[in-house]
């Protein structure tokens, strides 16, 4: 009976069901490996001690990437046989590069250069085996094709900057997994609509192990860190659906997003990307030190000198990035330049704005 129904049973006839499968089934893997997890973190001390930069006071497990690389396999290697086997093991292979690498840091210390090494010989090896790569601007600065070199090396870009932008902003509990998540919701439902299958299945599996993550992250008594075993393999796999987003609107011309993607990419990532840029002009510009030099300055650090929780700085970012993704699908009427140029104004406007109705409600209390 089972023969006859895998025989007969195709992802693509039954794509809803399959990727509730998909999602449930990393939900429950990560769910049920993350108690091990930290029992075993506990029992051989593998806890991050709080520095200077720290914004918590307690030893906590640093391996929650562990959990969510794992979740992401299993699905993988389960349902690989009826999806697209050659991405599936490519993105396999550029995750447990970077999953090994990680972990050393998260236990011992690794140097960036090796990190960016690792980043690069991941991000290389799916794109050119699988020729998945932003192939032009889409009209940005009048250009539309790249060279295959210049596209490559474009490609390797967004995939460094995506990766290690999503590094910095785990700095809270919840935000790295939360921002990840809502991600990773829209871009699920791009290439389940656009039947890239394959694609949604990753993303949901994502999904699910975000989700079991941050039951323990936000937990009280059984807190984890994603780590950056976890940041690098959430980060590669932001920039696999970036990449891939963008390439396959850009090569299909019948597609809603064909010179669009662009402008839509840049809004998911909107807050990762601000929060990158940010620190690096504080760093270089008006702190004179180097951007690679960690501090207290990103915008989740802000949040926490204002006053706000770990919560509720969350809740307020996840909020604003999710108001700029609803707004950029709701400028695609406009040319590509204006919807970037807008989403710039508008991105920046909204991730500030909290700060200055705190400062406002301050003044009144003041006065008061």
């Amino acid at each position: 009976m089972l023969k006859t129904l895998l025989e007969n049973f195709t992802p693509e006839s039954h794509p809803v069901l399959w990727l509730i499968s998909a999602f449930l089934l990393a939900f429950i893997a990560a769910y049920k490996t993350f108690p091990t997890i930290l029992h075993v973190a506990e029992q051989k001390h593998l806890m991050d001690e709080p520095d200077s930069r720290s914004v918590h006071s307690n030893r906590t497990p640093t391996l929650g990437g562990i959990g969510i690389f794992i979740s992401i396999v299993v699905v993988m290697t389960i349902t690989g046989a009826m999806l697209n086997t050659k991405v599936l093991l490519l993105v396999m292979g550029g995750l447990t590069i970077l999953f090994f690498l990680g972990l050393k840091d998260d236990l011992t210390v690794l140097s960036p250069g090796k990190k960016f090494i690792g980043q690069l010989v991941a991000a290389a090896l799916l794109i050119g085996f699988t020729d998945t790569r932003i192939i032009g601007f889409s009209s940005i600065l009048d250009v539309y094709t790249l060279p295959y070199w210049m596209s490559i090396c474009f490609t390797l870009f967004v995939y460094i900057l995506i990766i290690n932008a999503y590094n910095l902003i785990d700095g809270v509990d919840g935000l790295a997994g939360s921002v990840a998540l809502v991600i990773s919701a829209v871009f699920s439902i791009l290439f389940y609509f656009s039947g890239a299958l394959s694609l949604a299945t990753i993303t949901v599996a994502l999904i699910g192990a975000l989700l079991a993550f941050l039951r323990f992250n936000f937990s009280a008594k059984k807190k984890i860190f994603m780590g950056d075993t976890g940041s690098m393999i959430v980060g590669f796999l932001l920039a696999f659906f970036t990449v891939s987003f963008i390439g396959q609107a850009q090569t299909d011309t019948e597609s809603a997003y064909y010179s669009a993607s662009p402008a839509l990419a840049l809004a998911l990532l909107f807050y990762p990307l601000l929060d990158t840029f940010r620190i690096f002009f504080i760093r270089v510009f008006i702190l004179k030190k180097s951007p690679f030099e960690a501090d207290k300055n990103h915008i989740h650090h802000r949040f926490i000198q204002a006053g706000f929780s770990h919560v509720q700085t969350t809740l307020i970012i996840v909020s604003i990035a999710l108001m700029v993704i609803i707004i950029a699908f709701n400028m695609l009427h406009l040319n590509l330049n204006s919807q970037i140029g807008l989403l710039l104004i508008y991105g920046t406007i909204l991730n500030y704005m909290p700060f200055l109705i705190k400062r406002q409600f301050k003044k009144e209390i003041r006065m008061e």
